[in-house]
């Protein structure tokens, strides 16, 4: 750009924002973007050069094209796989197509979840109101498919014409005699960890209406696993191989008689601490149930996971199944690994995931392969879970919130990473670096969870890591200094 347009206001002012940077190149000036917009400043810290503390739950920066989905995508991908109630979509189809199938959870009976419905919301519904279309629509998916529930989503253009959904589901619950429930997640009301919240309410609504008595002493629920790949299933042989009842899991392979009954659970395991502690909290105040905070992800948090509910219930025999599980998977599965770290040693991975947890397993899990963690960010963490990463990485470390595809181009040329841990958004930014990508996605088919997941995991790392074709990638050369 020539020094003439310089003048222009509207280009001063992002200057002044921090948006552009003139610079003199070619006998030029020249505007170039930078690559962290100041108002991201502080969300992006290197360990050991910066001191001060990550901010974090901001709406994303304009212009930042944020990783992030939206408030309706957030509660759609919590509520999504209790799998024998309707999911209707009040919106556009857009906003349906958007999240249909959203994740790979399977299902041990009814796959309703598999079906997307939509209200279609046209010119003239926007109008005139889409309440009519919404009770038509309901009542004939409900007589069609007999579900056990309802979820209706709100998304941005019902909260914009202000249909009331809440009395439309009241009125259609009454009439058939089954859960309808309104989700708030209005795609313009806050960040995706809003829409874990609105999914959380959705939730609660339902648990409480069964007052069966049979459930053990040794019970617990698990919040924030979602059976992607069957992960589900494993967990749960895990816990029955110890003596434990899993009253609901929520809401992986999820069923609504046993989200019904979920209040009557002992201890809440919550998994997704992103999508589910809201829930736990509020469990806890109405309920008086406990909870705890776990991981699935890696060795050292899945087995701190079964001794964790081992140590809670007290009780000798539960802790010695526990410990000659872990054993026995463990000594199994080490000497495997062993023959990846050979390859994978002094490796660097960047991670870029969705929930801060998954972050803390994955650094560990990569120490065990011999590999360091360089980049490491979430789209929902808290100031918490980011002085734990502190904690846990090395200096030189880039931890960042709510990241972007410029930025993190940025941070895998600088720190020479090797492959990027992430979900569908992130694959393409890997492939452009010329690194290996690893899928810690919604829709994988792979297990990641669990003992075997471990496996999976580092067959997967060594897989895309030790790939030939990377060693013809200019930006590979680049960063390497080769």
């Amino acid at each position: 750009m020539c020094r003439s347009a310089f003048n222009s206001n509207a280009l001063k002012e992002l200057e002044n924002k921090g948006y552009l940077s003139l610079i003199f190149l070619g006998g030029k000036y020249r505007f170039k973007m930078l690559q962290i917009l100041n108002e991201r400043q502080l969300q992006v810290f290197e360990k050991g050069v910066d001191e001060y503390s990550i901010e974090c739950g901001k709406a994303s920066a304009a212009g930042s094209v944020s990783q992030r989905a939206c408030v309706f995508c957030g509660s759609r991908v919590v509520l999504y796989p209790v799998a024998d109630a309707v999911h209707l979509v009040h919106g556009p189809i857009g906003c349906a197509s958007y999240t249909w199938d959203i994740r790979g959870s399977l299902s041990s009976g009814e796959e309703l979840h598999r079906i997307s419905f939509s209200t279609d919301i046209q010119e003239n519904d926007v109008i005139y109101g889409g309440e009519k279309k919404l009770y038509s629509v309901l009542c004939e998916l409900i007589d069609r498919y007999k579900p056990a529930a309802a979820f209706v989503y709100c998304t941005c253009i019902i909260g914009l014409i202000g249909d009331d959904v809440d009395a439309v589901c009241k009125r259609v619950e009454s009439e058939r005699k089954i859960p309808v429930i309104a989700v708030h997640s209005e795609g313009f009301k806050g960040t995706k960890r809003d829409g874990y919240k609105a999914a959380c309410e959705a939730l609660f609504r339902i648990m409480g209406k069964s007052s069966s008595t049979l459930v053990s002493d040794i019970s617990i629920n698990i919040l924030g696993e979602f059976n992607l790949a069957g992960e589900t299933w494993i967990i749960k042989d895990y816990y029955k191989r110890m003596g434990v009842e899993i009253v609901a899991c929520l809401t992986g392979d999820g069923k609504v008689k046993e989200i019904e009954r979920a209040h009557q659970a002992k201890l809440n395991v919550v998994q997704c601490s992103g999508s589910m502690t809201y829930l736990a909290n509020k469990m806890k105040e109405e309920y008086g149930i406990p909870f705890i905070r776990v991981s699935y992800f890696g060795i050292e948090d899945m087995s701190r996971a079964l001794y964790d509910v081992a140590e809670f219930f007290r009780d000798s025999e539960i802790m010695k199944r526990t410990q000659m599980l872990v054993r026995d998977e463990v000594s199994k599965l080490l000497p495997i690994l062993e023959r990846y770290k050979c390859d994978l040693l002094g490796r660097r991975a960047a991670i870029y995931v969705g929930g801060s947890f998954k972050a803390f397993s994955l650094v560990k899990a990569l120490r065990i392969l011999g590999m360091e963690t360089v980049v490491v960010g979430s789209q929902t963490g808290t100031a918490e879970d980011y002085e734990y990463l502190k904690e846990i990485t090395k200096e030189g470390t880039i931890i960042c919130d709510d990241s972007n595809p410029l930025e993190l181009s940025k941070f895998i040329l600088e720190k020479g990473a090797d492959v990027l841990i992430g979900g569908v958004k992130e694959r393409p930014i890997a492939f452009k670096m010329g690194i290996g990508f690893c899928d810690h996605n919604h829709e994988r088919k792979i297990a990641l969870a669990g003992f075997e997941g471990m496996l999976n995991f580092a067959k997967e790392i060594h897989a895309t890591v030790m790939s030939p074709v990377w060693k013809f990638s200019p930006a590979r050369k680049k960063a390497r200094g080769m």
